[in-house]
């Protein structure tokens, strides 16, 4: 092993989805801190380096992607030496660890601890190895980082990189490059001494004002200058306490803030916990020891095992949600693992257990995909990249359109169209939905304007309401002036929401739907028989149309289907009793549809007819 002292360095990644985000190079910018530590590597031919670029990775490195002590996947290192630069491919390991398997077969050298900064690429077109560094060394020189990232008022990159990195696996090419460092020593994160106002601007800062403890403020800094702090890498933990809100209302503030002040003071005293704040509410976050994840699983089922007694309260217990980032990808992600640490924890969901979740190689390609498509909507909005596509709904007895359903597609950059799976999700947890609902609303009553122009017969469409938009301030007046805009005919347009969402607050919604019927719109229950109480909205909200889910007409056909058939029959005969049309989706087969006529099911809408259509193709079905 021989080391290799190159300058402090500053790596500069990209988190890409290649075949996407092509308007987004150089715009998302973050700093993040790498500590020393050992490549294992071999020198490449250029054939597989060029080979490399393409995903295709030697299969000697390849053999340690995700092994305990890895700082990244395997990936091309071109370093600066006196004689010149050496270029290879190799994996990185953290430094001294006795539990970490290091490589037996490959050479190594010593890379010093670095600054890291993150920009966004799309692609790499090379034809030589040249090719691939003047592409980085044009990158270096177009793309500005954000000003506001950590560590970016730290580092400078004016003169030739000494280090540069590059990885391509898994569908995410990430680019780094070292730089030199500014002098500059951040005093916030441990202000030491200091006068008595000092300490108390620090407090006021830094600390929990209701149990004492470090706050967010603080974990970020940590976080973000891990460099200054002495810990040279971390796992990050972010968790709650289930039904804390009931245990907020039943027992009081006095004892739930007792609870937590008992939480944090366990956690200050645990030896492999380097720190701990609350974020907020029941909400905390953690960074601790690096291990191996079944080592920190048991630590962590043992430390909340502990917590789960409640002296105030004999014979209650509490349990958690707790989500772990492991030690790469906290790194990787720097300030913004908070937001990996709280999707992996959203995903406990079952009563009367602590559950201990550990984010994945999947879940940190969907986290950067939702972040990058965030920062993009507003743009993809002005460029007009959002459609309309309408599938049509057919009169069972009759077998014409009787109307359509309004479903959005998004026109990525113009270059491929994104099905809803791919962004409704996330937009739906941001509250970016809301635009999504405006955005359909205002198309359909184009189509509506223009096909009334032409003299083309006029269909009512459906239209999507989220659960955000359902809680927006004078949502009903809104709605209206929108369609009041394009002089379309109120009948025309028939709002869906879904069965949960109108579980939400019952009185609330009545009102608003009351309010819409007044106006003259039509209401339709979406997804009607999935996972809610059902029946009883059928007697409270004031619908016109209930839409049978996918699920119930899938199981009408296959084998020891007459419960499901018993099911859907009785489900349609109610809503004849109630007077609501019933419309089933999901229809698919000519079986399917003859035994909803059977059941006299008034509407259908499936592939069965048609799939959704752009509007020019739906236009040609009115004609």
């Amino acid at each position: 092993m021989f080391e290799f002292s190159n300058l402090l360095c500053y790596n500069f990644k990209a988190f890409v989805f290649n075949k996407y985000l092509g308007d987004l190079n150089g715009r998302l910018s973050i700093g993040i801190f790498k500590a020393e530590r050992i490549l294992y590597y071999i020198e490449p031919t250029e054939e597989e380096i060029l080979s490399f670029c393409d995903g295709m990775i030697p299969e000697s490195p390849m053999a340690y992607d995700g092994a305990y002590g890895t700082y990244d996947c395997p990936g091309l290192f071109r370093i600066k030496t006196k004689s010149g630069y050496m270029e290879v491919l190799g994996i990185e390991f953290r430094m001294n660890d006795r539990q970490v398997e290091y490589p037996k077969n490959l050479k190594s050298l010593i890379l010093n601890q670095g600054l890291i900064r993150s920009d966004t690429f799309i692609k790499m077109d090379a034809v030589s190895k040249d090719d691939i560094w003047r592409q980085i060394k044009k990158t270096i020189e177009t793309n500005v980082p954000l000003k506001t990232a950590s560590y970016q008022h730290l580092i400078s990159t004016e003169g030739e990189p000494d280090l540069i990195q590059i990885f391509t696996l898994n569908n995410r090419k990430k680019y780094l490059i070292s730089a030199k460092k500014v002098d500059f020593t951040p005093k916030y994160i441990s202000l030491g001494g200091g006068t008595h106002k000092e300490k108390e601007l620090y407090d006021l800062a830094n600390r929990d004002k209701i149990i004492g403890c470090h706050n967010w403020n603080y974990m970020w800094e940590n976080i973000a200058y891990l460099g200054f702090t002495g810990i040279r890498d971390f796992t990050f933990v972010y968790f709650d306490i289930k039904d804390f809100k009931a245990l907020n209302v039943v027992y009081v503030h006095v004892t739930a803030n007792e609870v937590l002040r008992r939480i944090a003071n366990k956690m200050e005293n645990t030896e492999w916990i380097y720190h701990v704040a609350r974020s907020d509410n029941d909400n905390f976050a953690m960074m601790i020891r690096t291990m191996p994840n079944d080592e920190t699983l048991d630590k962590l089922k043992k430390l909340f095992s502990e917590l789960e007694a409640m002296p105030e309260i004999p014979n209650y217990s509490i349990f958690y949600r707790v989500g772990v980032v492991p030690m790469k990808t906290s790194l990787l992600l720097g300030p913004t693992v908070a937001d990996a640490g709280k999707q992996v924890q959203r995903m406990g969901c079952k009563n009367y257990m602590t559950e201990i979740n550990f984010y994945t190689e999947s879940m940190y390609d969907q986290l950067n995909w939702s972040e990058q498509i965030k920062a993009y909507v507003d743009i993809a909005i002005k460029k007009d990249e959002f459609a309309v596509y309408l599938q049509p709904k057919y009169d069972i007895r009759t077998e014409k359109i009787h109307g359509a359903e309004a479903l959005i597609r998004w026109n990525l950059h113009g270059k491929e169209l994104l099905a809803p799976y791919k962004f409704i999700p996330i937009f739906e947890q941001d509250g970016l939905i809301t635009k999504i609902d405006v955005i359909v609303l205002h198309k359909v009553c184009q189509y509506f304007k223009s096909w009334k122009a032409r003299g083309i017969a006029l269909h009512p469409i459906s239209v999507n309401l989220s659960r955000k938009s359902l809680g927006m301030p004078d949502l009903v007046e809104h709605l209206t002036a929108i369609v009041d805009e394009y002089d379309v005919s109120h009948e025309l347009i028939d709002f869906e929401l879904t069965e949960s969402s109108a579980h939400d607050d019952q009185s609330y919604m009545i009102h608003i739907i009351q309010m819409l019927k007044n106006k003259g719109f039509k209401i339709s229950l979406d997804d009607f028989g999935t996972g809610y109480s059902s029946l009883s909205l059928l007697t409270v909200l004031p619908m016109d149309t209930i839409k049978i889910d996918k699920s119930f007409v899938d199981g009408i056909c296959g084998e020891n289907s007459s419960k499901e058939c018993s099911v859907l029959r009785h489900i349609i005969s109610m809503a004849k009793d109630l007077n609501l049309t019933c419309l089933a989706e999901g229809a698919e087969t000519g079986q399917q549809f003859e035994l909803l006529r059977s059941f006299v099911c008034e509407i259908v809408q499936g592939y069965y007819y048609s799939k959704p259509l752009p509007v020019e193709e739906y236009e040609k079905k009115l004609v």
